[in-house]
């Protein structure tokens, strides 16, 4: 088992953008890096759902009952709108925010809800996992690489969310970069649930 190729693998397809790192950037611009980290450890977490379960045998569920796992898919695309809807209403300046930001909990669910997670755990134990591997030793594996590119990689999008709400709170444009970012959010997951090429 190459740990080092799957790790590349893995930094790649966490760092790059997708439902769930715009959601971050997204969060973070309307609410603040520290107001949005309760949201975005959710989201970290939230991968493990999928990992364990496919590593267990998730896999051959989601080929005997195709049609539960397509009915998943839309609705994995109607949260992750309805996140970004919240965000294009949002204001930078303080006090203007409409609401809290969403919590550990709504983190929790973006992944499971995120069709790129699902292509990029899928690609991890099918192309990293040499056949014969034990159900745990894989999943334990594929599980702690993950979970090691999102605690350093993730939270960099809160980062660079809190940074470009510095530069438009308050000023006319500030609602235009919202509305970006939320159809930045709707945009990603739609390519990842209706393109051939997930990555």
């Amino acid at each position: 088992m190459s740990v080092t190729a799957l790790t590349l693998f893995a930094a790649s397809q966490v760092g790059t953008p997708g439902p769930a790192n715009m959601a971050i950037l997204a969060t973070s611009a309307g609410y603040g890096f520290r107001a949005a980290l309760p949201f975005t450890v959710g989201v970290i977490l939230g991968k493990q759902f999928i990992i364990w379960p496919m590593g267990f045998g998730l896999m051959e569920l989601s080929q005997a009952s195709p049609l539960i796992f397509e009915t998943l898919k839309y609705l994995a695309a109607a949260y992750i709108t309805y996140l970004a809807w919240r965000v294009a209403n949002l204001r930078l300046a303080p006090g203007q925010s409409r609401g809290a930001a969403p919590g550990f909990a709504a983190g929790l669910i973006v992944h499971p809800m995120n069709p790129k997670a699902w292509a990029m755990i899928t690609g991890a134990f099918t192309a990293f996992i040499p056949a014969g591997t034990g159900a745990f030793q894989a999943t334990l594996t594929v599980a702690l690489v993950l979970l090691s590119c999102q605690i350093v990689l993730q939270p960099l999008w809160g980062i660079a969310g809190q940074a470009i709400a510095r530069h438009f709170a308050g000023k006319p444009s500030e609602k235009y970069l919202m509305w970006t970012l939320a159809a930045a959010t709707v945009l990603s997951v739609f390519y990842a649930l209706f393109a051939g090429d997930l990555s």
